[in-house]
């Protein structure tokens, strides 16, 4: 491959991964509009945030239906992330929530 191939190949994976990251963006914020619903579900019936059984639920659902190259500990600590800041978004609106009730 020349280097032109090679630069023009590159440009072209890298307009694929901008275009998978807006989707991964757009399905964050969908998860987490859901993850807000869930908040006001739980703030109304005095339930924790943590979960931690329901996050072993989400790395087993996630890990069986792996089919990689991500390995298993790789996708584990990606939804970790995920996870905690899902959690951060929960917090942050069951808070707003309390202020405008008091």
């Amino acid at each position: 491959m020349t280097r032109e191939a090679a630069i023009e190949a590159l440009e072209k994976c890298r307009v694929l991964i901008d275009e998978l990251d807006l989707r991964i963006l757009a399905l964050l914020n969908e998860r987490a509009g859901i993850v807000e619903q869930i908040g006001h579900i739980k703030q109304a019936a005095q339930m924790p945030i943590y979960e931690p059984k329901r996050e072993v639920q989400v790395f087993e659902n996630v890990t069986s239906h792996n089919r990689g190259p991500l390995a298993p500990d790789a996708l584990k600590r990606v939804f970790e992330r995920i996870i905690d800041e899902m959690r951060k978004v929960q917090a942050d609106r069951m808070e707003e929530d309390r202020k405008r009730c008091s």
